[in-house]
């Protein structure tokens, strides 16, 4: 153990930087499109036509039950052997897209259909058409309760990037296997990627935690619902609305 620590890191340092980069841009990408593609997913298991319904039922039974590596390859290799091309950040991103997007729109379904159809009664009673209904009242609702599961996902995608070593992607796990092949010290490299993944993961982890908290206790996230609940406390107290405009405040 005593000659454990004996990699030059600094000379590996800036290279380890941009592994560190891209990881995040793979993280980054992949999570954005897992989120719109999975709502997608979800809205049309929750549609009236079951043609749609079928269809987004075979994408997430497919895509949850064949493994992310898999994917890769097939994203990677088996698109090229095809003719189809992709460069590695593209496939990359587009494997982890639609793999956690069968995860994530059975998290978005269970969630919207999570609401209470009183909801949406009151919200025709209102006279607000279903565009209306869905993004003032089903939405919003349905948010607080795909938070968890939804950041759960954010945490493994960002671990699952480690896996696009097998195409050479330039993240944090190739750069470890290309300071292992010069140096020849794999437990301390291995040893120092797995402590930066640690030191990715836990902070995020505990921030999307105290999210989650914040929101089930009711905290307004946004500056806009901020000023929209000073101006109800406000207008309980019998107070003068001073900081909301007046289309705000008379909405």
């Amino acid at each position: 153990m005593s000659g454990l620590f004996e990699v030059p890191w600094s000379d590996y340092r800036p290279d380890l930087i941009d592994a560190l980069g891209r990881t995040v841009s793979y993280t980054v990408a992949g999570f954005t499109g897992a989120v719109l593609l999975g709502l997608a997913v979800a809205l049309l298991r929750l549609s009236k036509a079951w043609p749609a319904r079928a269809l987004a039922a075979v994408y997430t039974e497919v895509f949850k039950n064949i493994p992310l590596l898999a994917i890769i390859f097939l994203t990677y290799f088996g698109l090229a052997s095809a003719g189809i091309r992709l460069d590695v950040f593209t496939a990359g991103c587009l494997s982890l897209i639609v793999f956690y997007a069968a995860y994530l729109s059975e998290i978005f379904r269970s969630a919207i259909s999570g609401v209470h159809a009183g909801q949406t009664e009151a919200g025709e009673a209102l006279g607000l058409g279903r565009t209306g209904i869905f993004g003032h009242i089903v939405l919003p609702q349905a948010l607080r309760l795909a938070l968890p599961g939804t950041n759960t996902m954010l945490v493994d995608l960002l671990k699952s990037t480690s896996l696009l070593v097998t195409v050479s992607a330039a993240e944090l796990m190739s750069e470890g296997r290309l300071i292992t092949s010069a140096t020849f010290r794999a437990l301390e490299v291995y040893l120092v990627i797995a402590a930066i993944y640690f030191a990715l993961c836990y902070p995020l982890s505990q921030l999307l935690l105290l999210l989650e908290r914040k929101v089930r206790s009711g905290v307004p996230l946004s500056p806009w619902r901020r000023r929209r609940l000073r101006a109800a406390r406000a207008l309980l107290a019998g107070e003068p609305v001073t900081d909301v405009p007046v289309k705000e405040a008379s909405a």
